[in-house]
């Protein structure tokens, strides 16, 4: 429907897209305290419980997913409540800005920004400082988990206590792996929808989008050098059983990896930071689901984390699909896997 509208030139497909998510406005919420503020100049909605809490609590700074292009407060409106409300934490959540027109790195800087502020000004949310928790979804666990790395060095500020990461999105050099194959047209996120969005945070538009997918965008050299963290070789045979379709060389074209080099940096695609960063990285949780295009992202990271001596917690949705958290109570829909998704991550929270 948005390509119709587009063809047509009443809207792009992105407003479109981003009219058809908005998300309703919600009423009172018995349980909290809701407030919009600006940490830094950015958005964001701060959840409170009200009920007394004997010691301080604990923070959770929720980036929201939507492939850096689409999602808002209100779209996360359920989620967050629930999970401020089930877990008995102070939740941040940021509107950081969305492409196509504010490209990389806007959005990741944003999340930052929004994330020291809140860690500097601790006192006033009634949080523990030694219990802050950067969480997101898809898109928003790219820039939880960049923003984890980029504090990881920093000893100027608390150390984060987790960091939770919902079907990420982590690594743009390979369109191709089992995931990207097995599920490509299974909804929420195609695989071509996957490098369009990519390519839309990047550079604020989605040409080379072919080249890309085929995997024309790296030179050998640098396949060869992140092959040790990007490649079929390390995801479980288990999730191979669905077949596997062995990636046919494509010829580098120069011109193509000119315009998306900075796919390279950790902070864009984390999958690829050096061990010496990801040794530093705090105790961390990742939900994968079964019929995702980014599933092995999530797979390949997780083995990535504990080969690094990083205590990770792993929960599989088998019967997940990529978007199903935020389909929480949905316009009265839910999935019962979304639900079990949700509840994962308040028990690691509960536990922490």
């Amino acid at each position: 429907q948005g390509r119709i509208l587009e063809k047509t030139g009443l809207c792009s497909q992105i407003t479109f897209g981003r009219y058809v998510r908005q998300g309703r406005k919600l009423g009172v919420d018995p349980k909290l305290f809701i407030q919009d503020r600006q940490f830094n100049k950015v958005p964001v909605r701060v959840y409170q419980p009200k009920a007394t809490s004997d010691g301080r609590r604990r923070g959770i700074i929720f980036f929201h997913g939507g492939g850096w292009v689409f999602g808002s407060l209100d779209t996360y409106e359920k989620v967050c409540r629930y999970l401020s409300r089930e877990s008995e934490s102070v939740v941040v959540s940021v509107q950081y800005r969305l492409a196509p027109e504010h490209k990389y790195p806007a959005a990741y800087e944003d999340c930052l920004n929004a994330t020291i502020h809140f860690m500097k000004n601790i006192e006033h949310y009634g949080v523990d400082p030694a219990n802050v928790i950067v969480c997101g979804d898809s898109a928003g666990g790219n820039l939880a988990d960049a923003v984890s790395q980029t504090l990881a060095g920093r000893s100027d500020l608390p150390k984060l206590r987790a960091q939770i990461l919902i079907y990420p999105g982590l690594q743009a050099l390979d369109f191709n792996l089992p995931s990207y194959h097995q599920n490509r047209g299974v909804p929420l996120l195609f695989r071509e929808r996957a490098a369009f969005f990519a390519l839309q945070y990047l550079n604020g538009d989605a040409l080379h989008m072919q080249e890309v997918l085929e995997g024309s965008h790296i030179p050998p050299e640098m396949r060869l050098k992140y092959r040790k963290w990007v490649s079929p070789d390390n995801i479980p045979e288990k999730f191979k059983v669905r077949g596997v379709k062995p990636l046919r060389p494509t010829d580098f074209i120069a011109e193509v990896y000119e315009t998306v080099k900075r796919f390279c940096e950790p902070n864009l695609c984390p999958l690829l930071a050096e061990d010496a960063i990801v040794q530093q990285l705090p105790e961390s949780f990742i939900l994968t689901c079964e019929y995702d295009v980014l599933r092995d992202d999530g797979l390949l990271y997780k083995k990535r984390l504990e080969d690094n001596g990083v205590q990770v917690t792993w929960y599989h949705l088998e019967d997940g699909f990529h978007g199903v958290i935020s389909l929480y109570d949905y316009c009265g829909f839910s999935f019962p896997a979304g639900k079990r998704g949700l509840d994962s991550v308040v028990n690691f929270l509960k536990g922490l």
